[in-house]
């Protein structure tokens, strides 16, 4: 049987040039980066050059960009770092703080786990942490997020698109404000990346994540940009790697991975949005013509990242859609990749305040490379299949 990969939001397959960049890394690089021999300045070159390809793409300055494990190492070290930066300006731990005067967090309820979980941790150890309510969309307004800020607010942290619904936040209306008033920014970008022009020197964001199997890149390695002059403290020591920055040996085939798939990610931007686009809504049109009323998009109507379609199917609850797909070959998703494993009403959803049906039906398509309108089209026929044969079961 013939697969279908629609499930591209999660992971991506990895690029045959990523690839062949990888096993020549592998093969030729073997050295630690901070060894002073020849094999390690070879080490360091590869990583510097990585790093360079990456900056001239997104528009910042190589030494702005710091190498990490992946998106959510990414997401913690932008959290962790700048609160306990704001606790150590302060002089005291955040418990011995007064209301009002602990070191504060705005984040929003749809963020990826990674920020939300990390924000609950920081929320233990004494800081305090405002969850802004998006609205049906999954659209979270900038005037939502002034109207949450206080005087000891220390970092604000909101998504550029939204990995279930596609949702995209108007990350520089945002970040102006948040800049305005001389608080740090943090943007997770790991949706973005690749499928929007992202050009950090024209965003006012001080940190910003970014992970490599989003891109056709392999897994286990990301980055976090961070601002030159922005306060930030690392949370993992040991060795001088990254300036400082974050200890540990480089992952140097996967860094050299990185910077190939960024470049193949962002070359040909605008012709991969116009495909993504049509992909998307070859589905939709598709869904529409055979279920009528009974299809409903999940997300905003314009403001959306162009590779992610989250609808609800009225009539077939997620998990037997998910199940029936997945024996026709189709692969989709109910939610975020982290928690597609468990039977719980995605948190994205909860929070844009969803009618219940709608909830318990949703299904997540997201498109990428090799996926075509024709797929999409027959995509669409299975579904129609199978909600056919779900209502006659009934």
């Amino acid at each position: 049987m013939e697969r279908i990969y629609f499930d591209h939001a999660a992971t991506t397959p990895l690029h045959p040039d990523v690839q062949a960049v990888m096993a020549a890394s592998m093969h030729d690089v073997f050295g630690n980066a901070s060894s002073v021999h020849a094999y390690g300045r070879e080490a360091k070159s590869a990583v510097n050059q990585a790093r360079d390809r990456m900056a001239a793409r997104l528009g910042c300055r190589p030494q702005e960009l710091v190498f990490t494990s992946g998106g959510t190492e990414s997401d913690n070290a932008a959290l962790f770092g700048a609160a306990w930066a704001a606790w150590l300006q302060s002089g005291q731990s955040p418990h011995q703080h007064q209301h009002n005067t602990k070191p504060h967090i705005v984040t929003t309820q749809v963020e990826h786990h990674a920020v939300l979980h990390a924000c609950e941790r920081l929320e233990a150890l004494g800081f305090e942490v405002t969850y802004v309510a998006p609205d049906e969309t999954g659209f979270v307004s900038a005037d939502k997020i002034e109207s949450a800020l206080r005087p000891n607010t220390c970092l604000v942290s909101v998504m550029y698109g939204n990995n279930e619904v596609g949702t995209m936040q108007p990350i520089r209306e945002i970040g102006g404000i948040v800049r305005s008033h001389g608080i740090l920014m943090h943007t997770d970008a790991v949706q973005a990346l690749g499928m929007i022009p992202i050009q950090l020197n024209e965003l006012p964001v001080d940190f910003a994540s970014f992970s490599a199997h989003k891109v056709n890149g392999p897994k286990g390695v990301g980055a976090l940009y961070i601002r030159t002059g922005a306060v930030w403290d690392p949370f993992l020591f040991g060795g001088n790697q990254e300036r400082k920055r974050r200890a540990g040996t480089e992952n140097i085939a996967g860094i050299a991975g990185f910077a190939e798939a960024v470049e193949r990610a962002v070359s040909s931007l605008d012709e991969k949005i116009q495909q993504l686009n049509s992909i998307r809504e070859a589905l939709w049109t598709g869904l529409k013509d055979t279920l009528g009323d009974r299809v409903v998009w999940n997300g905003h109507s314009s403001l959306q990242l162009p590779h992610i379609l989250n609808v609800s199917i009225l009539d077939v609850p997620t998990e037997t859609m998910l199940m029936n797909l997945d024996i026709a070959g189709i692969m989709a998703a109910s939610g975020s990749a982290c928690t597609s494993g468990s039977l719980e009403v995605s948190h994205v959803l909860e929070a844009m305040n969803l009618p219940e049906e709608r909830k318990r039906t949703a299904v997540r398509f997201s498109f990428g490379l090799g996926n075509t309108r024709e797929e999409a089209a027959f995509v669409a026929q299975q579904i129609a299949t199978i909600v056919s044969r779900v209502r006659t079961r009934k």
